[in-house]
């Protein structure tokens, strides 16, 4: 039975890649700041622990074990144009989503160097800019970047590294994108949904079980030679 760790692991995305794991027969382990989140999520089907991934100790107290596959899926995004994001902002959000993900990565590697399955789950803004949200894109593009410096590292260890890069995807963070946009300009809840859903060629928002599907792919034997990739799932968005 392989060890699985899924970081964010609570809500939304991580939410449905922890129950897909779950259901696939893996020991899957959550991890996150709330703990009301987590229990909901684990209840006794896995075990959940409380770590803030921008904490050094709390990753490194993650690792008391190792694991098989290591998902690095906690994000966070500040929006506001470069002229009016704050600094405190700007360092927030490369905080959760770069040094936390090269926390998790790293400590997963110095408990486990053998790790067969590393997996960003990283965003369309990985792969090109967003006016509206620099802070997050900027940091999403770094993420990419250690991901495939990860990967050359541990390819000959039978190891793989990979990016998830979902387009908008029905959770929270779309949820609030919709109600923002129904507040500050007196849209109707179809046209907020249709706006924010306008990148998908296909005009909807990508399921969370979709990502989770991907993931899953991902640390499957068949995907043994995938390593160092972005894998967008957009609905060819990009």
């Amino acid at each position: 039975m392989r060890r699985v760790l899924i970081t964010g692991g609570g809500t939304g995305i991580g939410n449905a890649i922890a129950c897909a794991f779950y259901e696939n027969g893996d020991n899957v382990v959550i991890a996150g700041r709330r703990q009301n989140v987590l229990e909901r999520t684990a209840k006794d089907r896995m075990a959940y622990k409380r770590a803030d991934i921008t904490i050094e100790a709390d990753v490194e107290a993650l690792f008391d074990t190792s694991y098989d596959i290591v998902i690095a899926n906690a994000g966070y995004g500040a929006s506001g144009r470069v002229a009016s994001l704050s600094l405190q902002d700007w360092k927030a959000t490369l905080d959760v989503n770069l040094t936390g993900t090269f926390l998790t990565f790293r400590q997963a590697l110095r408990v486990n160097p053998t790790v067969s399955r590393l997996i960003a789950i990283a965003s369309t803004a990985s792969l090109k800019g967003n006016a509206s949200v620099p802070a997050y894109t900027a940091a999403k593009h770094g993420v990419l970047g250690l991901v495939r410096s990860v990967a050359l590292d541990i390819a000959k260890k039978n190891g793989t590294c990979n990016a998830i890069c979902p387009g908008f995807t029905d959770t929270n963070l779309a949820e609030n994108a919709i109600k923002g946009l129904m507040q500050r300009f007196d849209m109707t809840r179809e046209l907020a949904t249709a706006k924010v859903a306008s990148g998908n060629p296909r005009g909807d928002l990508i399921s969370p079980t979709e990502v989770a599907a991907t993931a899953l792919f991902l640390a499957s034997p068949g995907a043994a030679s995938i390593n160092g990739h972005a894998l967008s799932v957009s609905g060819g968005e990009i």
